[in-house]
């Protein structure tokens, strides 16, 4: 596993009005496929899973998994699983019980692409509305280029799931079940403590087997 750095950036997923994530409304059915809350999952699961705190992935055998974490304050930002052909970041965020914040971030996040240069489009998917995004951005050799994403959203009970696919997972739909797959597996660690709507869920670097890889 691999380590990397990343400056923070604001984040429409946290731009929500803060209040405590506890409501009376019942919790919401999770379904017979993951993702799953830690505390649903079958009986007879025999899932081999990466223990990340907030998160708990099951990357397939050809991926690498890298953490992404902010330079100044040492935080675990996000997680990347990376392939040959594209990559998965997964982030958990507090949400009411019951809710849909997934419904409430979609807009604030397709605002954001456009009122950076961007597009977001929705459409639908295996987990439901999701959105396909393009942005320009400058490549390492100096020439810009455009990188297309697929932003999948997935309400579990007080939490929501970020799923973002980078590359030919997002370019090409069809072709992207391995990497759904993946985030069909993943666990999500809430906890019971009060939370603001939107707070990210905290993610924690393993406890053997790292290598950590700094950049400026």
């Amino acid at each position: 596993m691999k380590f990397r750095r990343k400056s923070a950036e604001a984040d429409p997923a946290t731009d929500v009005t803060e209040e405590v994530a506890e409501t009376t409304a019942p919790e919401g059915d999770q379904g017979t496929t993951g993702p799953w809350d830690v505390d649903d999952l079958p009986e007879d699961d025999q899932t081999r899973r990466m223990d990340l705190g907030s998160l708990l992935i099951a990357p397939s055998a050809d991926t690498e998994v890298r953490l992404q974490v902010d330079e100044r304050s040492e935080d675990v930002l996000a997680v990347l699983i990376a392939g040959q052909d594209g990559a998965l970041e997964l982030r958990a965020f507090a949400a009411p019980r019951g809710g849909d914040l997934w419904s409430e971030v979609r807009p604030k996040i397709a605002a954001d692409f456009a009122q950076r240069g961007g597009t977001a489009g929705e459409r639908e998917g295996r987990f439901g509305t999701e959105l396909a995004c393009q942005i320009t951005v400058q490549m390492p050799d100096g020439r810009t280029g455009t990188q297309p994403s697929r932003i999948i959203g997935i309400n579990g009970p007080r939490w929501m799931l970020r799923a973002t696919l980078l590359g030919r997972p997002a370019l090409e739909p069809e072709l992207a079940g391995p990497w759904e797959d993946m985030i069909e597996q993943v666990a999500v660690r809430r906890g019971s403590q009060p939370m603001p709507v939107g707070a990210e869920l905290a993610l924690t670097l393993p406890r053997d087997g790292v290598t950590i890889e700094r950049s400026s």
